[in-house]
């Protein structure tokens, strides 16, 4: 799959975001950002279509450098796309200063007033806009409450933990009452389990409070946690556009299969066909096993690259091999085996991961959830079996 290919079909209508007639919450149209630097033009966004349905939970995730807080920024009215428009509920405001787009943005760094309690924290946006006294008070308390901050008004931010003063932070965005709030890694600063917490808070929230929210992040677990739908960029484009599920199991890319959990990436030479799946068959022979991938299209001897799931791989121990008899054939007639060597050996708990070597030459990785009952399992350098059910390879594109 080509990039133009990609980007074809990340051009998402609104219809596609959600059953609804309303015009998206936030549109890009053909968006582009350049930036100039030591005289060479630097291209942060790429031709840019998306479309964000009200009340959607919308991540836009990558590594650094890929465009996703450029792209927010724009949104924001920060930066100004080099080319491309912008639309907020249907209305053009490409050319429209931030402090006039209905929207609120929440930062990793909550810069909270230190001097200010967290109820005047929260009003400050309020009173300079001049709300009555009685609203204020309403206002900021609701949004307390729903942050989960009731009794926290008289507090000072250094008397918060760090989940507390993101909370307080949401606080002060919320209670303008924008029509979409722009969150860029908020929960960067937050130790592991914190941040795990406030992503189902997060969550929470958006549900209570209806609004769109657009979430920048590096970290995988926290779009597929949170998101509606995740669109992953990589060097300045969309790579693909999808619901979380989606994404985690059918990536469309090279890129989207190992930036999104761990995916193992095969190749081979298409050997046959499946006509009872319309797959396509890599035989490696007697002594290496068989992959069958749906591939509609596909004819022996075209290239074909596979991506599976580490979870979706049964191990079973090579007991023909150590009989020195024949290996026995895959355990249904569209199941998919490889014949390998155990590599390594990592025990974590609920699951233990297997770094397994095939006869190919490829590095494969296996979880195995552990239970009450689990026997010990194959060893460093035993001879084993992969098998998995054929819907779980997928055929994926070749861009990087």
């Amino acid at each position: 799959m080509s990039k133009q290919q990609v980007a074809e079909e990340t051009r998402t209508s609104p219809q596609d975001a959600r059953a609804s007639h309303d015009p998206p919450a936030i549109e890009l149209h053909g968006v582009v950002k350049e930036f100039r630097s030591h005289g060479e033009v630097v291209t942060a966004v790429r031709d840019l279509h998306i479309a964000i349905a009200e009340g959607e939970f919308f991540s836009l995730l990558g590594p650094s450098g890929c465009g996703k807080t450029t792209t927010m920024r724009i949104v924001a009215g920060f930066e100004e796309p080099t080319a491309g428009t912008v639309y907020l509920h249907g209305t053009d405001v490409t050319n429209v200063p931030p402090h006039k787009r209905d929207v609120n943005m929440v930062f990793q760094s909550y810069a909270l007033f230190p001097h200010m309690t967290v109820f005047d924290n929260v009003a400050f946006g309020l009173r300079r806009k001049n709300t009555p006294k009685k609203e204020v008070t309403d206002r900021v308390t609701d949004i307390l409450g729903v942050v989960g901050l009731d009794g926290y008004a008289k507090r000072r931010p250094r008397q918060l933990s760090g989940g507390q003063q993101q909370r307080v932070a949401l606080a002060r965005a919320l209670v303008n009452r924008p029509r979409a709030l722009l969150l860029d890694e908020p929960l960067g600063a937050l130790d592991l389990k914190l941040r795990q917490a406030m992503q189902i808070e997060l969550k929470r929230i958006q549900r209570e409070v209806g609004i769109t929210f657009v979430y920048v992040t590096h970290d995988q677990g926290e779009a597929l946690t949170m998101s509606d739908r995740i669109a992953v960029m990589n060097e300045g484009v969309i790579e693909q556009l999808a619901a979380p599920r989606d994404i985690y199991e059918h990536p469309k890319t090279r890129f989207v299969a190992g930036f999104i959990g761990t995916s193992n990436l095969l190749s081979g030479t298409v050997t046959s066909t499946d006509p009872a799946t319309d797959g396509a068959v890599i035989d490696l022979g007697a002594d290496g096993g068989r992959i069958i991938v749906p591939a509609a299209g596909k004819r022996p001897g075209d290239e074909l690259e596979i991506t599976v799931r580490p979870e979706k791989i049964t191990l079973v121990a090579d007991v023909a091999h150590a009989a020195d008899v024949a290996p026995p054939a895959p355990a249904g007639q569209h199941d998919c085996a490889l014949r390998g060597t155990v590599a390594e050996v990592v025990y974590l708990g609920t699951s233990t991961n297997y770094n397994v070597t095939t006869s190919a030459g490829a590095e494969v990785v296996v979880y195995s959830q552990n239970s009450a009952n689990d026997a010990s399992g194959p060893q460093r350098g035993e001879q084993v079996w992969l098998h998995w059910d054929s819907a779980n390879s997928y055929a994926i594109g070749n861009t990087q």
